[in-house]
């Protein structure tokens, strides 16, 4: 897939308050450790994850996910009302139904002629968000577009937290390390037709490739199995993500380059999805990159799910580590199998 006319004209963020120490779960789950034989440390020492933050635990998401809306429009230039599409595409969602983008929508005053959904797919919900407004906007049925998400660790932690408390056991701790990396955070992106503005980011192109046979490595949902349950289980096999997630991971940066017609050299940077040390060191051996061309976030802020790339981004352009001219990679991958990479010229 290709763009000609699509350009990244802001973006906006919301950092939750609490920050939340490894060693603060630590002390929480010192009871486990004693029944399993485990030393303190092992959380950060096998995520590479010192501390996430935590929202306060009455927070609306909408509310957080449009107060980066308002912050994305502000750097964009871009007046509410000129949006065509609004997608909320995080995988915390505050109902069934309504779809949560219209709280957002009618927090910033969205026109009424716009179309405003919920999108979700995993860690990639934002991605795939950008691709449906840049598509819009390459075929003229939109000027304009955003894309928000707001996700919150601190439910699906406590859960967890608490049935380890009840129930200790390695296998249930194994199945837990991936939840207990989770962060909270809110994203904001506006998309525009380049035309339309002056100081955007150029999106190129990508590809998307899957691999649904591993769909059941990474789950969350209720025990239930029913989408209204109230107890939530999250249950990651981290090594057979890791595994098959690179293996996806390669098939789709080949793919990327030779779309995007990309020599070895390119992507001058990358922004890639936010899931730890083990991951970083992984797929950036596999693909080849030198680190020094990544730029993370996931030591202070863990995984945000949908949040993670789209914010670690707007921190790199913020400390300047994304230069005006780099071509720059947003290489995602979410539990499905899904991967989608997305090229630019910043």
């Amino acid at each position: 897939m290709r763009f000609t006319k699509v350009s990244i004209a802001g973006l906006g963020y919301e950092l939750a308050p609490n920050v939340i120490t490894s060693d603060d779960l630590e002390k929480r789950l010192a009871p486990v450790y004693s029944a399993l034989h485990i030393q303190p440390g092992q959380l950060e020492a096998l995520t590479g994850i010192s501390e996430r933050r935590f929202w306060d635990a009455d927070v609306r998401l909408s509310q957080k996910a449009a107060q980066a809306g308002k912050k994305a429009l502000n750097a964009a230039g871009i007046d509410p009302r000129e949006i065509g599409v609004l997608i909320y595409g995080g995988v915390c969602r505050e109902n069934l139904e309504p779809a949560t983008a219209c709280a957002v929508a009618h927090e910033l005053g969205i026109g009424p002629t716009a179309h405003i959904f919920d999108l979700s797919n995993a860690c990639l919900g934002v991605l795939n968000g950008m691709v449906h407004i840049a598509s819009a906007i390459e075929l003229g049925q939109i000027r304009a577009g955003m894309v928000v998400s707001c996700e919150s660790a601190r439910p699906i932690v406590e859960m967890t937290l608490q049935r380890l408390l009840a129930h200790p056991s390695m296998a249930l701790y194994k199945d837990s390390l991936a939840t207990f990396t989770g962060g909270s955070g809110a994203v904001a992106m506006v998309l525009c037709d380049a035309s339309r503005s002056s100081t955007g980011h150029q999106l190129l192109g990508g590809v998307m490739r899957n691999d649904t046979q591993y769909h059941a490595l990474c789950t969350w949902g209720s025990e239930s199995g029913m989408p209204f349950g109230t107890s939530q289980v999250m249950k990651t096999d981290a090594v057979g993500v890791l595994k098959h997630g690179v293996h996806l991971g390669i098939e789709t940066f080949q793919a990327f380059r030779q779309e995007l017609a990309w020599p070895d050299t390119f992507p001058e940077k990358v922004i890639c999805h936010q899931v730890g040390s083990a991951h970083q060191r992984t797929i950036l051996e596999a693909l080849g990159i030198d680190p020094a061309r990544d730029f993370g976030t996931f030591r202070y802020l863990g995984n945000i799910g949908t949040v993670s790339l789209p914010i670690t981004a707007a921190i790199a352009d913020e400390r300047q580590f994304l230069k005006a001219g780099d071509r720059v990679g947003f290489l995602g991958i979410g539990s499905g199998l899904n991967c989608l990479m997305l090229g630019m010229v910043w």
